[in-house]
């Protein structure tokens, strides 16, 4: 067993389908070129000690109690999660040795960019290099999932996929992780409201709305499924004004069923109005992050506008890395089983 080890995972932003594919339709997602990095040190006693500088937060846990350094209540409902993870493996390898994690991100957190599912799956990769454990990423994947349902209870399971596997995704739930193979640059241009928001309540609203309103909003559900169907077309053919125009009305569907706010609505408008081919909200909404597709003649002019209407700007691109190492890896990770091509 090493004594330390160290790894990295892609943050995402879902390009069409969040919430819709909660409810069993498809979801386009693509991992961004900011990431979560994990270290990982073996312990001589059994505590699970995590901090993360970025959040100000700290503190162990030991026989499930957790005990603050940092952070008090707030960073237990952060860390819990990031203990959950460190908890299975240790229990898969049979160790008594705790663990120290430290969590550093370029993510900005509560804003619909992944941020907490990258550093699971980075965790989950770090300690499984650490204590020399077997895992697939197929089986990170699932490691990183179980740790979602804390924060969220009752996620897609998309975001884990993103981190762990990269690239593009076409993703359904319970369905094969599908690979987009696609040839063309997406400029993208990201606008943060920096409004935090509940994952878990923005996807129980959605839940409530639809069991009060079942043939309606079931309607809107399958609608954004046929729009990621369309736009998985566009992205084969390189047609980015259809894919643009796809985005908005993706953004319709999603401010219908109630998910959007008044500081997505100000940055998705001024993106369009300065010239982005497409704008939505992306993630859970409520606040957050929106995504603008824009022409790389035009990403000046779109960034400004988004600035200027209130958002903190992120230029950013797909990343095809997933999963990166500065230590040692599983021997069998580099022959996991990959998504299937689409």
């Amino acid at each position: 067993m090493k004594t330390k080890a160290e790894a990295s995972a892609p943050g995402k932003v879902i390009l069409l389908g969040e919430h819709f594919v909660v409810h069993g339709e498809p979801a386009i997602v693509l991992a961004i070129d900011r990431r979560v990095t994990v270290t990982v040190k073996v312990r001589s006693d059994s505590r699970v000690f995590i901090k993360s500088e970025d959040l100000g937060i700290s503190g162990f846990f030991k026989n499930d109690q957790f005990f603050p350094q940092r952070g008090d209540g707030e960073a237990k409902r952060r860390l819990e999660p990031i203990y959950a993870v460190a908890k299975e493996i240790i229990q898969k390898c049979g160790s008594n040795n705790g663990v120290n994690i430290e969590v550093k991100s370029s993510l900005p957190i509560a804003a619909g960019l992944g941020s907490s599912a990258a550093v699971s799956v980075a965790s989950a990769a770090a300690l499984c290099s650490l204590f020399d454990f077997k895992e697939s990423k197929d089986n990170i994947f699932q490691i990183a999932f179980n740790a979602e349902k804390i924060i969220h209870g009752n996620p897609s399971g998309v975001d884990p996929a993103i981190s762990t596997y990269g690239g593009i995704l076409q993703y359904r739930k319970s369905k094969p992780i599908r690979r987009l193979h696609v040839n063309i640059d997406l400029p993208l241009v990201i606008g943060n409201t920096k409004k935090e928001r509940s994952t878990g309540t923005l996807v129980a609203k959605v839940n409530n709305l639809r069991r009060r309103y079942p043939q309606i909003i079931g309607k809107i559900i399958r609608a954004g499924g046929e729009i990621v169907e369309r736009s998985v077309r566009a992205l084969r053919e390189g047609d980015l004004e259809t894919l643009g125009e796809l985005m908005n009305i993706n953004h319709e569907l999603l401010s219908a069923i109630g998910v959007s706010c008044m500081e997505l609505e100000k940055l998705v408008h001024a993106a369009r109005n300065a010239g982005a081919l497409g704008a939505k909200l992306t993630g859970a909404g409520g606040g957050g992050c929106m995504i603008a597709l824009v022409s790389p003649e035009k990403i000046k002019d779109v960034a400004d506008a988004i600035e200027m209407a209130g958002g903190e700007v992120l230029i950013t691109r797909k990343t095809d890395a997933c999963l990166l190492y500065t230590s040692p890896s599983p021997r069998d990770l580099s022959t996991s089983r990959m998504p299937s091509s689409a």
